[in-house]
C-alpha cells in the first residue's frame, strides 16, 4: 500500500444535497495539505475501484445520507470482514467495494466513510445552503482522517 491517500467524494450532482461528495472531492483536489493524495469524484461507485482502494494507505468515502441532520456528517470506520452481498453494477457500496480489495488483490487499507446529512434531493445543480456551508468542516475533517491514514501507513 504504497500509493498514498484516496479519497472518493460520490453522489448524483444533479440531485441538490446528493452531490456533496463532488463538491467535498473539488474543494479537496487542490487543497496542499493533501498532497500525494488522490481525489476523485463519481457518479457512483463501481468495482474497478477496487484496485485503487488495494493500493492507498488510506481510503475516505464521502456521501449524501439522510442518518445527520442536514449539513452535519458522521464519520465511520467500516469493517469489510462482515460479510455482505457481492457487488453488482446496480449496488455497490463502500464496503462492497472494499471486499472486493480483498478477496482480489488480498489487501485493504483502514477505510472511514464521511456521511453528510442533506436538506433536499430533489432536481438540482447547486447544494443547499446549509450543506454547502458545511464543506470547509468537512474537507478539515477529511484531511485529518488522510493524515491519520498516512502516519499509520508509515508504522507499518
Amino acid at each position: 500500500m504504497t500509493d498514498g491517500v484516496l479519497v472518493v467524494g460520490f453522489g448524483n450532482a444533479l440531485r441538490t444535497d446528493d452531490g456533496v461528495g463532488w463538491a467535498v472531492a473539488e474543494r479537496l483536489s487542490t487543497d496542499p495539505r493533501l498532497e500525494g493524495a488522490t481525489v476523485i469524484a463519481r457518479h457512483q461507485l463501481t468495482p474497478e475501484l477496487a484496485l485503487d482502494v488495494s493500493r492507498a494507505a488510506g481510503v475516505i468515502f464521502v456521501d449524501a445520507s439522510h442518518g445527520p441532520p442536514a449539513g452535519e456528517f458522521t464519520i465511520e470506520r467500516l469493517d469489510p470482514s462482515g460479510g455482505g452481498a457481492a457487488p453488482s453494477s446496480h449496488q455497490v457500496s463502500p464496503v462492497s467495494i472494499v471486499q472486493l480489495a480483498l478477496e482480489l488483490y488480498g489487501q485493504a487499507p483502514a477505510v472511514h466513510l464521511v456521511s453528510v446529512g442533506v436538506a433536499s434531493l430533489e432536481a438540482g445543480d447547486r447544494l443547499s445552503p446549509v450543506v454547502e456551508a458545511s464543506i470547509p468542516r468537512i474537507a478539515d475533517a477529511v484531511v485529518a482522517l488522510a493524515i491519520e491514514a498516512v502516519v499509520v501507513a508509515d508504522r507499518a
